[in-house]
């Protein structure tokens, strides 16, 4: 014990600093000043709500007019930029390969001794869940059998064999790799500016090694606006088609007409306080338990069909499809429309749904960053982009498949119903299976949890990027967006009905696409510099 007891003048050693703490060190290089690290500004939330409430008031009151210039817009979008469209999504796919299966794959999207926080299957359950369950069922059979009918890119004659193929294929495109590779970029970036830098779990953030520190200026804040603007028009399409499947199961069953739109906004408003409430009870206990009992269901129901109807058929088209989409992948993947027929044909289907998932982009990607902290960037990639490209090829050809050999074998009609009502398609096919009351109410069932699961979702990460980042937003935030989306849902409807719907996620995509190019790059050069790679650690 020493003799003078006066504490040492030196000042206490640091600790080594965190992977984390080095990691957001060594990114601050990049930037031109100082972070604004305690500065929480509402602007984000107060300009997005006050934009989507003047473009509702717009639609509701001159909804001819609004129709008509978003029509012409969306036409010259196409006509000129419709290319990145395709060919963005297909450099995602491989630029996520390359980082899942090289040394940055063993990162983790939080510390290095941190762990998964839901078991793997309930993961995987809300990812499926909550990211594309409405749109399986308006067009799980609706879309394989309408390319029958009108094959894509004239490839083959219309009712042939060929086109039973060519139909899947197109389907597996739209559906598959390209849709995801937009998700697993956006959720692997915020994820790992989230949980391992200690970022906000915003978009903004991440472009800090592009732009410096006016990623927390006004820059920064327009890209969080764009955010929340592209996210609503995205989520309000699948609401719509999920209004106008209730509403048509509902007439199927009851064998009354409730298909008109004013039947359809009754329904989002009835769906929007149960969506409401399930988000505002958190994603540990409503969104987590509503998307494992949907995938049960819609399990239950795809076995059903697969085992009632044309049981060997349906494998033989999916081995067949699955070979001629991987043989010919890069090709399907980059054809363009050579004429203005065809150019027509794309935007009704692939470059809407290119647009759609690209306006999905980063809300999917904040959802699966909130889910996915403690896994691997190596898991994260290949479970992202691989399983639910197999569950939905699974989908697509069980029902569309079915309903395209039921057209096929016994004429049934159900894609020349399905080339003037998409919404009639799997109900029409269902009518041709056993047991056709049952399964109708499950499938309404199902459409109504996917509705929740989506739209809950869709509120949750509206919350957190209005909350400045904040991945507890509060409940009276929550409730405000639940309402929003619902509105815009209804508003959009009254104004044009599913076509207002492709035409709003169109034009909000347009403009993400530089947002997903300049977080692609950020995330590239934060990798880079991890401190799991510039330390050798093992």
């Amino acid at each position: 014990m020493p003799l003078d007891p006066s504490p040492d003048p030196r000042p206490p050693r640091a600790s080594a600093p965190s992977a984390a703490r080095r990691a957001r060190r060594e990114l601050e290089r990049f930037d031109a000043g100082p972070h604004l690290p305690g500065r929480r500004l509402n602007s984000v939330f107060w300009v997005s709500v006050t934009l989507i409430v003047v473009l509702l008031a717009a639609a509701s009151l001159f909804p001819a007019q609004m129709n008509a210039a978003a029509g012409s817009a969306m036409r010259w979008v196409t006509a000129t930029s419709g290319w990145s469209l395709l060919v963005i999504p297909l450099g995602l796919i491989g630029l996520l390969l390359v980082i899942a299966l090289s040394r940055f794959g063993r990162i983790r999207l939080g510390p290095d001794d941190s762990r998964p926080e839901y078991p793997t299957v309930a993961w995987i359950a809300m990812l499926l869940g909550a990211v594309m369950g409405i749109g399986m069922i308006t067009y799980g059979v609706a879309e394989p059998v309408s390319h029958l009918v009108q094959p894509p890119h004239g490839l083959a004659e219309p009712g042939s064999r060929e086109a039973v193929v060519d139909a899947m294929r197109f389907t597996f495109l739209d559906w598959g790799l390209q849709a995801w590779a937009v998700f697993a970029i956006f959720g692997l970036a915020i994820g790992y500016s989230t949980h391992r830098l200690g970022d906000k779990g915003m978009v903004s953030p991440i472009l800090r090694p592009l732009i410096g520190r006016h990623a927390d200026g006004a820059i920064g804040k327009a890209v969080d606006v764009l955010v929340v603007l592209s996210t609503l028009f995205g989520t309000t399409t699948s609401l719509g088609l999920g209004a106008a499947q209730i509403s048509q199961g509902l007439s199927h069953i009851t064998g009354v007409d409730l298909t008109s739109t004013g039947v359809q906004i009754i329904v989002i408003a009835l769906v929007t306080v149960l969506f409401t409430a399930s988000a505002m009870s958190g994603i540990g206990r409503g969104i987590r338990y509503l998307s494992q009992a949907t995938m049960v269901i819609a399990a239950a129901l795809l076995l059903f069909v697969l085992v009632t109807g044309p049981t060997s058929w349906l494998i033989s088209l999916f081995l067949r499809s699955a070979g001629g989409y991987v043989g010919d992948f890069v090709e399907i993947s980059l054809l363009l429309p050579l004429d203005g027929a065809d150019l027509e044909w794309m935007q009704g289907w692939t470059f809407f749904m290119m647009a759609w998932w690209i306006s999905w982009g980063a809300f999917v990607g904040v959802f699966l960053a909130r889910i996915s902290r403690g896994r691997t960037i190596r898991q994260f990639v290949l479970v992202v982009l691989g399983v639910p490209s197999l569950v939905f090829s699974v989908w697509f050809t069980v029902f569309g498949g079915s309903a395209m050999f039921m057209d096929l074998e016994r004429g049934t009609g159900i894609g020349a119903a399905a080339a003037e009502n998409v919404n009639t398609a799997f109900f029409g096919l269902l009518e041709e299976l056993p047991l056709t009351g049952i399964t109708s109410v499950i499938a309404v069932i199902l459409v109504v949890l996917y509705f929740i699961t989506g739209a809950d979702s869709n509120t949750y990460v509206l919350g957190v990027i209005s909350s400045d980042g904040r991945m507890d937003p509060g409940r009276p935030v929550m409730l405000m967006w639940g309402l929003l989306t619902g509105a815009t849902a209804a508003v959009l409807l009254y104004a044009g009905g599913l076509q207002a719907l492709q035409t709003a996620v169109m034009l909000s995509a347009a403009p993400f696409i530089i947002v997903i190019l300049a977080l692609a790059v950020s995330l590239v050069m934060m990798l880079r510099r991890d401190p799991l790679l510039t330390t050798g650690a093992p």
